[in-house]
């Protein structure tokens, strides 16, 4: 019996994908990446009469962080970002909104992740493992056989590193992990559609083995 659910959001003028995931039996959830259109989320999260206890962010771009505010004020959520990451909040020349010339902050976040760290609610157990280059504090959350990668892998492709704060070096060196994975295992990136390890081995040309 399948004890939770995954239901993905496509937010925002760069089609963000918001993921939210859900325990099947308590209904409590983990918001994964709001990038923006809160009143969508709303609708989504109230349509599956789900209860949403947290927000994981992968990294503090705009884009993935721009309904922060708005759905704090309708839910008691504990919000969690890497610690590299946490200056991106409430700095627009930081995580973008400048850039695009609508400069926001976003409230600071609960609680600062590292490598390694869990967070869980109820059967809900999320690791973090931490990919560096896109941002400092980029992050990839493993659930299950289930990969969460924000901007660092897309399929068929990887995240930018030409913002502030990102790095190529790091970014390539941080690409290794996901050699350690199941090739089983899924993968739902920050934009775009899903795949799974084996995939990107195979075909992405900056995982394939020369």
């Amino acid at each position: 019996m399948k004890y939770f659910n995954l239901h993905a959001i496509v937010v925002g003028p760069l089609e963000t994908n918001c993921y939210l995931l859900s325990d099947a039996a308590t209904k409590n959830a983990i918001i994964i990446d709001p990038g923006g259109e809160t009143e969508r989320i709303a609708a989504a999260i109230s349509a599956q009469a789900l209860t949403p206890k947290a927000i994981v962010l992968t990294h503090g771009h705009a884009d993935h962080i721009a309904a922060i505010k708005g759905l704090k004020k309708l839910y008691p959520l504990t919000v969690y970002i890497h610690e590299a990451d946490m200056p991106y909040l409430d700095t627009p020349d930081l995580n973008g909104s400048s850039l695009i010339g609508a400069p926001f902050t976003s409230p600071a976040a609960d609680v600062a992740l590292k490598d390694g760290d869990t967070i869980t609610v109820d059967a809900l157990k999320l690791t973090v493992y931490h990919t560096p280059g896109h941002t400092p504090g980029g992050i990839c959350l493993l659930f299950s056989n289930v990969l969460f990668t924000g901007d660092t892998l897309f399929r068929g492709s990887i995240g930018r590193w030409d913002f502030p704060g990102g790095s190529r070096e790091k970014l390539l060196a941080a690409l290794q992990i996901f050699r350690t994975f199941p090739v089983e295992t899924m993968v739902y990136p920050g934009h775009g559609p899903a795949s799974d390890i084996k995939t990107e081995l195979e075909q992405n040309p900056y995982l394939v083995k020369s």
